[in-house]
């Protein structure tokens, strides 16, 4: 496997998820499409041409601070037409209707959803666009694990906008300015279960190539192109310039065309006005480079006018779609990371976090102790796995609501995609349809009453899937027997519309101990598939080889070679044995995966010729001749001399890194036995915390391991704090600091992870919401004479009311410092605003705090 990324996410609760309003009740409609461009665009034959930024045209036009623009559709309809008309003029064949806000909490009950999207389609309409597109933009709230909105409650919030938009007579959706790929997948499924009309998805990255989640453009445009968006694509955040590397990333990942909309540069005010650096001529010229990489869809986004549109005009006038080669390997990926699996690749699947036949995950799972399967994901992650199954299957308990739980904690601890592992179709459809990004079913078999539950679920969310070769007669005793069951399956996914690629083959592994003539026929059976079956993948549980021999890794480390030499593609092992990836790393040198042997050198050019076997410790044989249990390590390799050091504030700083919450409580307890209350905070929690937002900074890090990191921390404090109530004894604060979203803005991710931080370092925070009165910060600054307060905003158009509060703090409280921060914020703008400090993240947030409150 080729991989083309990093991280992952934190574990709160999940939401539940009644999979009976979803299961089985998908409808396989033809797509709606206007006409035949449009059919020839969605095909990826002809261009499409979008219109540019709304916002930008209202504010020229005199946005009011703080006012709704959404709402602007019934108060002045006129004034979002003509800007519709500019566009048309300038030649857009799709105008985007001003409903990027226009969700039932951002709207607040000054109108309904339905009121709006139906005056703004109707704006769009009289503009006389050729097609409108219903703008869905974010909730603006963190979904769950990291946030506190549940996946199904974003689904329905989009569902009611697709429902009002397709109502109204939108000829498609353009679902935008996606930062979280949960959400995007919400979004996606909303539109794709609620109307037939085709959907159009951009997510927006950062400068480093990854949203603030860590998503990158390869992830993004695997996980939605599968999932069902007609076009994918880039937009805001970023000029041309930087776009087209983005860009050219993403096309080779996804199946459907790709568009991009990027803003004119960075933004600078002159004389009160906002400008943005880059011409039309400039702007253009960048658009040109994406059109020959193979873009087919092109607009604008903040900044840009009807000139830049105009100008795509022009460069679109006698082309034609340039050609692009689509990746058809193998693929699957977590929220951050894209495993690929070319042709003569092998990959491996961890296989321990699975209560099968293991005395102490089936005991973690039935405590809730999952911390233990934390551990166990760790550390099959740092030992080579690229793909761990997840499996829940215990009568005793609530199974479904456990894999989620599960899932949703694994994304804090490993950025590797997951195989979902159950044999209850409702089960499996619960943890994939909020899981953000492209997982493994497993598994689906020849049974027509199987098939008939479980691909439909894979076809419809765009996963792989592994399809056994048993049927109602049971294993097939032959190689030609197993070929056959395969043939069935392969024929109702290609059915399904299921890419060759996803489907992965398992011919099922036998005992050699009860038959020994089974090897044999699993070696024919794999080679079988993968000449008469072109395209699908093989894969294969290797351990039940042994089954009732003894020294069973010798034997399973023998027959992997063979499995490979037969054509497998993916093995199901413990990667924590030895011996198994010895085999895995030997053989991706013979078969030519690993070119030049180069990390066959590198993992192996110290090791001793006469090294013993490994032990037990090291993943060898457990006490009974059983696999042995994998070691405990830290995240990433990160620390993992700390966490297996005996000293517990090292082991303490490196389950923060790790972000592991559950052995912190004895840890930290551990530590007060050992040092006074200062030394725990000062000397094992805060450093740790430092290096967790070094590493933030240096890209190392991202979002879900800081909250995850975060989490393990708090729970830390929180055990300081239960020893200090218990001795009667108070910790001093900090000091106080205030936190909002400023009048207008509902958005309040950034808000709330800057507060989860900041209360780590110490420090009492008064969260003072979103959509806040200046007057309300003033005198809360006044009341409790904060030294501090921090702003955020998202919307351009919310950054007015961020000057108004700075203002009046300045006129009754001049001694306050004034921090702001958001996806529309940059040093200029927060000088233009008349603040003290720019903070372009959480970490930077704590270190001003800081450095104002001398800490």
């Amino acid at each position: 496997m080729t991989d083309a990324s990093t991280k992952t996410a934190a574990g709160k609760g999940v939401g539940t998820i009644d999979t009976r309003k979803y299961f089985g009740t998908y409808d396989r409609r033809p797509l709606r499409v206007k006409d035949d461009h449009l059919r020839r665009v969605l095909a990826g034959e002809d261009f499409l041409l979008f219109d540019g930024a709304m916002g930008t045209q209202l504010q020229a036009r005199g946005l009011a601070a703080g006012e709704v623009p959404e709402l602007l559709c019934l108060t002045n309809p006129q004034q979002i037409t003509q800007i519709h008309q500019a566009y048309v003029q300038a030649g857009s064949e799709v105008v985007t209707t001003n409903t990027f806000g226009a969700s039932a909490p951002k709207l607040g009950g000054a109108a309904t959803v339905e009121e709006v999207f139906s005056a703004a389609v109707a704006c769009a309409k009289a503009s006389g666009a050729r097609y409108v597109a219903a703008d869905i933009g974010p909730t603006g709230s963190l979904l769950e694990p990291m946030g506190t909105l549940p996946f199904d409650d974003a689904y329905e919030l989009f569902a009611q906008q697709v429902r009002a938009a397709d109502a109204a007579g939108a000829d498609l959706f353009i679902i935008e300015t996606m930062a979280d790929l949960a959400e995007a997948k919400a979004a996606v499924l909303a539109a794709k279960e609620c109307s037939d009309l085709p959907i159009f998805c951009t997510m927006t990255f950062d400068e480093d190539g990854r949203t603030f989640l860590g998503t990158t453009p390869e992830v993004a445009a695997k996980t939605l192109s599968s999932l069902g968006a007609n076009v994918v694509g880039i937009n805001c955040s970023l000029g041309p310039k930087d776009v087209a590397p983005l860009i050219r990333r993403m096309l080779p990942w996804s199946s459907v065309p790709v568009m991009a909309q990027a803003n004119a540069g960075l933004p600078h005010v002159e004389d009160g006005v906002t400008l943005y650096d880059i011409k039309p001529a400039e702007y253009c010229e960048a658009v040109r480079d994406m059109l020959d990489a193979g873009v087919t869809v092109i607009g604008g986004c903040c900044g840009t006018t009807p000139a830049y549109v105009a100008g795509e005009k022009d460069l679109l006038a006698g082309r034609t779609p340039a050609a692009r080669d689509v990746c058809r390997d193998f693929a699957v990926t977590s929220s951050q990371r894209l495993v690929s699996l070319p042709a003569g690749h092998v990959g491996v699947i961890g296989e321990r976090i699975n209560p099968t036949g293991k005395r102490r995950m089936k005991e973690a799972l039935r405590s809730g102790n999952y911390d233990y399967v934390m551990q166990e994901a760790i550390s099959q992650t740092d030992a080579g796995a690229q793909v761990l199954d997840v499996n829940a299957g215990l009568p005793e308990i609530d199974e479904s609501a456990t894999l989620r739980r599960l899932m949703a904690d694994l994304q804090g601890v490993t950025n590797l995609p997951l195989q979902v592992d159950s044999a209850v179709p409702a089960t499996i459809e619960a943890a994939v349809r909020s899981y953000p990004g492209k997982p493994i079913i497993n598994s689906t078999n020849g049974k027509q009453e199987t098939m008939d539950a479980v691909i439909p679920i894979a076809a419809h969310y765009g996963c792989a899937l592994v399809a056994l070769t048993i049927d109602e007669k049971g294993i097939p005793q032959t190689a030609e027997g197993r070929l056959g069951v395969a043939r069935r399956i392969v024929a109702a996914t290609d059915a399904a519309g299921i890419p060759r690629q996803d489907v992965v083959v398992d011919c099922l592994c036998m005992a050699a101990s009860t038959d020994q003539s089974a090897p044999r026929q699993i070696l024919d059976g794999i080679a079988l598939v993968k000449r008469e079956l072109p395209g699908v993948r093989t894969v294969l549980g290797v351990s039940n080889i042994s089954f009732g021999l003894p020294f069973r890794p010798l034997v399973n480390a023998t027959f992997l070679a063979a499995v490979f030499a037969a054509g497998l593609d993916l093995c199901i092992i413990n990667p924590c044995q030895q011996r198994m990836m010895d085999v895995v790393n030997s053989w991706r040198v013979l078969s030519g995966e690993d070119q030049s042997a180069q990390a066959y050198v590198a993992g192996y050019a110290t090791r001793s010729d006469r090294a013993p076997a490994p032990s037990a410790a090291a993943g060898g044989l457990g006490a009974e001749g059983a696999p042995a249990e994998c070691p405990p390590r830290a995240a990433d390799g990160a620390g993992s001399r700390d966490a297996a050091s005996s000293d517990p504030a090292d082991r303490a700083k490196a389950m923060v890194l790790a972000g592991r919450k559950g052995p912190m409580p004895g840890l930290i307890s551990a530590v007060l036995a050992q040092h006074d209350v200062m030394y725990a905070i000062n000397q094992v929690l805060i450093p740790a915390l430092d290096e967790v937002g070094a590493r933030f900074e240096k890209g190392t890090f991202f979002l879900p391991q800081l909250m995850a990191s975060a989490e393990a921390a708090k729970a830390g404090f929180n055990t300081i704090k239960e020893a200090n109530d218990a001795a009667g004894v108070e910790v001093a604060s900090k000091g106080k600091v205030a936190v909002c979203t400023v009048k207008g803005d509902i958005h309040d991710i950034g808000k709330n992870i800057v507060k989860m931080l900041l209360e780590n370092y110490g420090y009492d925070v008064i969260d003072l919401g979103r959509d806040v009165d200046p007057q309300v910060v003033v005198d809360t600054v006044v009341r409790e004479h904060l030294r501090v307060v921090g702003l955020s905003a998202l919307m351009t158009a919310t950054v007015p009311a961020m000057a108004d509060t700075i203002e009046l703090l300045r006129q009754q409280a001049p001694w306050c410092k004034v921090i702001v921060g958001g996806a529309v914020l940059n040093p200029e703008y927060a000088k233009m605003v008349g603040a003290d400090y720019y903070a372009k993240d959480a970490a930077e947030s704590a270190r001003i705090v800081g450095e104002i409150l001398g800490q």
